[in-house]
This record gives C-alpha cells, structure tokens and sequence, in this order.
C-alpha cells in the first residue's frame, strides 16, 4: 500500500494508492495541523489496519533540493529523511505539487480535461500544467525513449508579463508593493485580488473588502466592472504565461490548466481571452495555434501523478 498526498498552501488530500488508482480520500485545511507530519499522522491513526501504507509519495507546494523542505505559502519545513524515519515507511518520495500535476496528464480520461480554443491534432510531445491556487503552480513533461521524464521548476515566480498599457499601470502599481513582481501575485488567489485591487487604484476607486471567490463571482455575474475588468486582466495574463511555457518547452503536446480557481468559472473562463492572449506571440502565432490548450476537470490532479510513479527511497 501506498501513502499519497498533495500538499497545497491551504488544502491537503491524502488517500491510499494501489494500481495506479487511490482510495480512502480525505481533504482537510492545513492550517488545522502545525506540521506535515501531525497532519500525516492524523490521517493513518484512522485508517483500517489492512490499509496501512509502507511507503508514500508526496508532494508539496514549493520547491525539493534537497533534504530540508519549505513550502512556499505554508509555514511548513521539513526533513525528508526524518519523517520517513518518524513515519515507520521503508519508502518516501517527495516532489513539487505541479510535477505532479504533470505526471497525471497521461493518464487523465478524456472526460476530465476540456478544450478551451481550437481542436489541434493531437502530438506526442511536451505537456506544460498551469494551475492558479494559494499560488502559481507550474510543471512539465517531457517524452523519452517512450517513458515520461518530469522537469519540475517554480515557474510560477517568473516576472508578471504585461502586454497592455493597463496591465504596465497593474504591474506597476504592485511594485509599489513588492520588490518582484512575480506571475503569482496575479495569478493566484490572492492575485485576483491584487487585480482588483490595482484596478481600483487606476480607476480611483475605494476598493471593497472582498475575497477572492466575491471577485470572481461579481465579474461572472457582471455586477462590479472593477470585478470584470479585473478577472479579464486574470485570464488573459495566465494566457501569456502559458503561451511562454508552450514556446519555452516547445509543449507540442498541449498546455493544461489546473487549480480550484479557474474550476469554479469554466464557462466564463471558456469565453474569456485567454486563448487569444494564448496565440498573441507575434511571428511564432502560427506556431501556438497548433498547440491545444485544456482545462483539467479532476479537482486533485496530482494524486493521480503520484499513484502512478515510483517510490523512491529517501
């Protein structure tokens, strides 16, 4: 039996893995634990006996070099070694969230993925994931010698692309704020506040005291133009950032779209300009048509990566 669990900034999912499938779910709030290891442990104190893993695969929300791991928006640092040991595990795995995002692209069902723009003939090649939640996740996959390797990085802190007037105005108007303005303070859930926020500033408005859900929510139903130019500023600036992907890893294989967030407004987000923004490179347009981009359906991406890779040793 296998330990999985996707460890976000907000939520985790920990469930049982056995044939490249899971079992036992259960989703909890972080911030009910003070460690990785109490909320592991608070999870197999309620499993069934026949059901105790000896080994796990995890992933968390920030970046693995190493033994000691931080995660980005959590107060959360570890030693890999040392919860394996604390664990009683002969195996243990650790990775970033959105590699292993990655890894379940291959194996996604047809009815868990969408396409958002023009259907594209479908190439063996590299897949990028793209996933605005507590941050900005980011990961890659990459064919070889008919297997799929993982490059995981922490693309989502690459500098905000602008490609508007307004958007140079956000950008700047948020660097009033931050030394670096990174792709996630927009491009998360918080950054949709931050846009409205700094739409608010250009427009010279007081802004409300809103929540990311009541951004979005206001700008589906059209009720707060600073809502709706605020989520348009959010779609098309994750179509820039995924457009950059696709011509980074040369991502012939697709562009895909994680995370609760864009989930909760599939329809608006469908008829946003994303796609437009997507294809917006100048010369290499013709390239980006040709390349699909899909919306994930499954909430937790990620445990289907990690039931279907190997346990490594730690």
């Amino acid at each position: 039996m296998r330990l999985i669990a996707d460890i976000g900034g907000t939520n985790a999912r920990f469930a049982i893995a056995q044939n490249g499938g899971y079992s036992a779910l259960e989703h909890v709030e972080v911030r009910r634990f003070a460690s990785l290891h109490d909320a592991i442990a608070a999870y197999l104190a309620k499993l069934p006996a026949h059901l105790r893993p000896s080994e796990a695969v995890i992933d968390v929300a920030g970046p693995v070099l190493g033994d000691r791991v931080t995660l980005t928006n959590l107060g959360w640092s570890f030693s890999i070694a040392e919860l394996k040991q604390a664990l009683g595990l002969t195996a243990l795995r650790v990775l970033n969230d959105f590699a292993a995002a990655a890894m379940a692209v291959p194996y996604l069902p047809a009815a868990d993925r969408v396409l958002i723009g023009p259907a594209c003939p479908q190439v063996r090649g590299p897949i990028g994931v793209v996933g605005p939640g507590t941050g900005l996740g980011v990961g890659s996959l990459v064919p070889a010698s008919g297997k799929w390797v993982l490059v995981p990085g922490e693309g989502g802190h690459v500098t905000l692309p602008t490609a508007t007037p307004e958007e140079d105005e956000i950008a700047a108007i948020l660097r009033t704020r931050w030394d670096h303005v990174s792709a996630e303070r927009a491009l998360s859930g918080a950054g949709l506040v931050n846009l409205y926020q700094a739409v608010c500033t250009i427009e010279r408005i007081a802004p409300q005291p809103l929540s990311p859900a009541d951004v979005t929510d206001r700008a589906v139903q059209g009720t707060d133009p600073a809502c709706v130019r605020a989520f348009g500023h959010f779609c098309e600036m994750l179509g820039t950032v995924a457009g950059d992907l696709a011509l980074s890893i040369g991502a012939t294989g697709g562009i895909y779209i994680a995370g609760g967030i864009v989930l909760r407004f599939r329809e608006a987000f469908a008829t946003s300009g994303f796609r437009e923004r997507f294809e917006s490179k100048g010369r290499f347009r013709d390239f980006l048509r040709r390349i699909p981009t899909y919306l994930i359906l499954e909430e937790s991406p990620a445990l289907i990566g990690l039931a279907n890779m190997p346990a490594e040793t730690a």
